[in-house]
């Protein structure tokens, strides 16, 4: 773009500049914020009628992220899945960002109205069947501290359908935005990919709490919860028999049965110990229904468990089962450990009495074992649960009677 192209609206062009900074300040979304560029732009007489604004994410279960604007329409979001990178990385080599990436280019422009090569990416037929006259391309590359793991750059098209394409002022006053846009736009993404990240680490709840400030050391209040503490039984022979890229496959697996049952009975996963995992259902008011979704947990887990299991087994696969514990007590919630390394989780004696009980499974040849106080808080469904005798557990003063589930409700589900 020469120097002397003058932009459409300088007024404008800062009005929008300030509602990007504006709405980037309140925590817009990456949504919010195109949909104002957007909707700024065509006030602004710049005739914008789709565009594109993807990246990379830094994310456990996600790799890139589209948004996607159209007149009329605004702004709508998809998220790509690491599981089907190999399609969305087809599709990358089929987008004009590719070649350019490539060649080290930062701005692309391609007409569409005309005969010069207007098919060669897939994404100009659709383009030109929409009605599109003019597309632009540019590549924002991030400086090295800024760069979030794969999130080196941000990728952007803006289309129009008006006839004869972008004006010079069109493009002079979209370019004379687009940092501000761009610094916007990776400041929410990087709010909610922070978030995310937490809440895949810490857990949903304890993220929060940490957002909202709660990160001094030993900062921590007594609640009474459901424990659950459960673990994999024979792990540690897989291990020494299994190759390191099935073994942890395999740990994956069954932690994605065990914590999809939690998360979907609002319990809170606070930590994996080796191939064990650490989970909480806070009571509040009502200890019954505490004490339901962690049943209704168990029971989802324990399905979902045995579903693996079967795939396994048909796959010549080794298999597993997973030993579960639930306590019931008043645990302290909150920030523990060093200056420089701390851990969100629970600490107290009823989280040592729910490891003891767990440790009771295998001796037991039960895969789910409650307490006395656990069966005492359940209520009504307390009629689920049987009895199993009373028992010492290591380091605890007084004989525990356990239970278990009711193999008849069990099977029927009550």
């Amino acid at each position: 773009m020469a120097d002397d192209v003058k932009i459409t609206e300088p007024a404008a062009a800062l009005a929008i500049a300030e509602r990007l900074a504006t709405l980037a300040l309140a925590g817009a979304s990456e949504s919010d914020l195109l949909d104002a560029m957007c909707d700024g732009l065509v006030a602004a007489g710049v005739p914008v009628r789709r565009v594109l604004v993807g990246v990379d994410l830094l994310h456990p279960k996600l790799c890139a992220e589209n948004v996607v604007w159209r007149h009329g329409a605004g702004a709508e979001r998809t998220h790509y899945l690491r599981e089907d990178l190999e399609e969305t990385d087809a599709q990358w080599r089929q987008s004009p960002f590719y070649p350019m990436s490539e060649a080290g280019e930062t701005r692309f422009r391609q007409r569409l109205d005309g005969s010069e090569d207007p098919d060669r990416f897939p994404v100009f037929a659709d383009l030109r069947a929409a009605g599109m006259t003019d597309y632009l391309a540019y590549i924002s590359t991030l400086g090295e501290n800024a760069t979030i793991g794969e999130m080196d750059s941000v990728y952007s098209s803006w289309s129009t359908d008006r006839a004869g394409g972008f004006e010079a002022a069109d493009i002079a006053t979209l370019e004379a935005l687009l940092p501000v846009f761009v610094l916007a736009f990776k400041s929410a993404l990087v709010d909610w990919m922070g978030e995310s990240l937490m809440e895949t680490y810490l857990g949903r709840d304890a993220s929060r709490r940490v957002l909202r400030g709660a990160i001094d050391r030993g900062a921590a209040r007594s609640i009474r919860a459901v424990i659950w503490y459960s673990d994999l039984e024979g792990s540690t022979r897989i291990a020494d028999t299994e190759p390191r890229d099935r073994l942890m496959a395999l740990l994956n697996d069954y932690a994605e049965c065990v914590v999809d049952a939690i998360d979907a009975h609002d319990g809170q996963v606070l930590k994996f110990m080796g191939d064990g995992i650490l989970a909480i259902f806070e009571l509040d008011d009502d200890p019954e229904q505490a004490c339901g979704r962690a049943l209704l947990a168990a029971g989802g887990a324990l399905a979902t468990v045995a579903d693996l299991n079967a795939r396994r087994l048909a796959e010549g696969l080794p298999t597993t089962r997973v030993n579960l514990a639930l306590h019931l007590g008043d645990v302290l919630y909150g920030n523990i450990g060093s200056q420089d390394r701390l851990d969100f989780t629970v600490v107290g004696p009823a989280v040592n009495e729910a490891s003891r009980i767990e440790a009771m499974c295998r001796g037991l040849e039960q895969d789910v074992i409650v307490s006395a106080a656990f069966a005492a808080a359940a209520g009504r469904i307390g009629g689920r649960l049987v009895s199993l005798g009373r028992y010492a557990l290591r380091g605890v003063r007084q004989p525990q009677e356990l239970f278990t589930l009711d193999p008849e409700a069990r099977a029927t589900g009550d």
